[in-house]
């Protein structure tokens, strides 16, 4: 075979050479780039915003949770310390202050205002304290401003600032404030209208108008009990 066959041969086999696909140019549009780069800033802000307020909801929640429970836990029968909500169950203490529930009565009708300091902080007197649905003991409250409604059934009844406590739950006497003791460095005071009251001031009796005081913690010369409160008009 002659040599121009044998080339012409080669020529056939080979295969046919393959043109490469051509390489698009990256788009180099500042105006493009900028877009691109702001859209993302503004999905990292989302991001971090939705962040920010799920780690809220989570603190807000496990406040929730723990008021929650402290407010469902079982209370010692001293009460504990402060704050004292009211019972879930009023009716042990109604009994236990040796009143009885019922509709609100007319015989009578007057108000009195107590106040509770610890280590120099007033503590709330909480609402619906001797309060069973619709129904009410003779001494008991309907907000948490302190003030005591008296409305018996009989003209001429005594209370005492201690039946108040047992229907709140929290233990009263001259050594003892819920789970709060006197001690060399702790002493529990009461005053009327501003004049100190000596022993139990859980004998103290509630009449029209008064302002009663009970202060615990380590003696301050400086503090001076509530002479009085400024009763609303129809109070």
């Amino acid at each position: 075979m002659s040599p121009e066959a044998i080339h012409q041969q080669q020529r056939l086999a080979d295969p046919p050479e393959t043109a490469l696909e051509p390489v698009p140019e990256p788009d180099t549009d500042p105006a493009a780039s900028a877009a691109d780069e702001s859209g993302a800033t503004r999905r990292r802000g989302a991001r971090a915003l939705v962040a920010a307020l799920a780690v809220v909801a989570l603190a807000a929640g496990g406040v929730a949770v723990f008021q929650y429970v402290r407010a469902h836990a079982p209370r010692p029968v001293d009460g504990g310390t402060p704050p004292w909500p009211v019972p879930a169950d009023p009716l042990p203490g109604i009994r236990a202050a040796g009143l009885t529930h019922g509709p609100m009565g007319h015989a009578e009708h007057y108000h009195a205002h107590l106040s509770v300091f610890v280590d120099g902080d007033e503590v709330e007197v909480p609402a619906d304290i001797g309060i069973v649905g619709e129904e009410m003991s003779p001494l008991h409250t309907h907000d948490n401003r302190g003030v005591i409604h008296v409305e018996p059934h009989t003209k001429g009844e005594v209370f005492t600032l201690g039946q108040l406590f047992k229907q709140w739950g929290v233990t009263l006497s001259a050594s003892r404030l819920g789970s709060l003791r006197t001690d060399a460095g702790h002493t529990l005071t009461a005053a009327v209208n501003g004049v100190p009251v000596t022993g139990d001031p859980a004998a103290v009796v509630v009449k029209a108008h008064e302002q009663i005081s009970l202060v615990y913690g380590k003696p301050d010369p400086s503090f001076k009990a509530p002479s009085t409160f400024t009763f609303k008009p129809d109070e």
